[in-house]
């Protein structure tokens, strides 16, 4: 009988099982890839999540940001400093989540890859595991299996909601390092942005849809951007993935069973960051199942409570921004990019130094403030 199982070896699972193998507790962390596994990510990380580990994040850690450039249709461009002494990490998203899997590890947890789960039921009070050879028994379950995962539905969150965003991802070699500029396009996509990050050995460009269900032309508007950028690239090495972004609060918790990262849909609507989150949940889970093994009764009650404070609230506020921004893009350019200090609150936001609620009201009502004239 373990203490708790982790399903998925991303940053959600792999903050979990640290976390509890730091506090002595018997972790299983399950991966049905072979890691260390590539992914789909953009991989920008804030730096202040290195206050949660006592390991060094930063070995990982492939190149740093500390210049934001916007642009409206490849033109009209605005720039800024990030405020933050230390730059906005890049990471690849291969070596970073295999680097948590090894520290804990490394602290005692057992590690299974190419583990897929076939099955998981309530036995007595706690679960079985099943992986179809074999099967563990677990006091205390970790869903940490993404956007598409399974493990929400089987542990019986039947009021679980799932918002998807649409995104996908490419990467592009250079002979060159890049600056540390990271750059945003508004104005090509309908709902949403493409997005250049750079890396210690090119750029990882991506380009996503946050709201509605239409169907975009991925392929065509990254080929217009590339071209406007002066850059060129195999489009057949594109890299389609879902997002599970937050889309309302909700319990994150049922019997012995957490969610966690993008199985708890706590990707940001607006901006699509989902690292920082999925660490801060898998943190939040190990403290919440350390703490009802130690026979605190509320204590996973707790967790749904904590994620709520500590991110669901600030969400909720990027919500609102995301809905009216993108319906009136240009408008919300003009208002939310163009404005003087506009660009240093966006990377205040990014950095983690200001939180969505620190600048929502003043956002949303000049938002709005000049788009209703409009639609008289």
């Amino acid at each position: 009988m373990l203490d708790c199982i982790v399903v998925g070896a991303g940053p959600a699972g792999g903050s979990a099982a640290y976390h509890l193998a730091r506090r002595d507790r018997q972790v299983l962390l399950l991966e049905q890839a072979k890691l260390p596994r590539l992914k789909a990510c953009a991989g920008g990380v804030s730096p202040q999540v290195a206050r949660w580990f006592d390991c060094d994040l930063r070995s990982v850690v492939d190149h740093g940001v500390d210049r934001l450039r916007f642009t409206w249709k490849l033109g009209d461009p605005v720039e800024a400093e990030l405020p933050s002494a230390e730059p906005f990490w890049m990471v690849r998203r291969d070596r970073f989540d295999h680097f948590l899997v090894e520290q804990a590890a490394n602290l005692g947890a057992r590690v299974e890859d190419g583990a897929t789960v076939a099955a998981v039921s309530a036995e007595g009070d706690g679960w079985l595991v099943s992986l179809g050879d074999r099967a563990y028994r677990c006091r205390y379950l970790i869903a940490a299996d993404g956007a598409k995962g399974s493990l929400a539905q089987w542990l019986g969150f039947p009021s679980q909601k799932r918002r998807y965003a649409q995104a996908c991802e490419l990467d592009i070699p250079l002979t060159e390092r890049p600056d540390s500029t990271a750059h945003f396009e508004f104005g090509l996509v309908r709902n949403g942005y493409i997005w250049v990050f750079p890396k210690s050995d090119g750029y990882s460009i991506g380009i996503g849809t946050f709201r509605g269900n239409e169907e975009t032309d991925f392929r065509g508007l990254l080929a217009t951007y590339l071209d406007g950028f002066g850059l060129s690239a195999d489009l057949d090495r594109i890299l389609p993935h879902p997002l599970c972004i937050w889309d309302g609060s909700q319990p994150l918790h049922r019997g012995s069973a957490l969610l966690v990262g993008e199985a708890a849909s706590l990707t940001d609507p607006f901006t699509a960051e989902g690292i920082r989150p999925a660490l801060l949940s898998g943190m939040r889970a190990a403290e919440a199942i350390d703490r009802a093994i130690a026979g605190e009764s509320k204590a996973l009650a707790g967790y749904s409570r904590i994620i709520q404070q500590e991110w669901g609230d600030s969400m909720a506020w990027a919500k609102r921004i995301s809905s009216v921004f993108y319906r009136v893009p240009n408008l919300g350019y003009q208002i939310g990019i163009k404005r003087p200090t506009a660009p240093q609150r966006m990377a205040q936001i990014l950095v983690g130094e200001l939180d969505y609620s620190d600048i929502a009201t003043r956002v949303i009502r000049r938002l709005t403030t000049g788009f209703l004239p409009g639609m008289r």
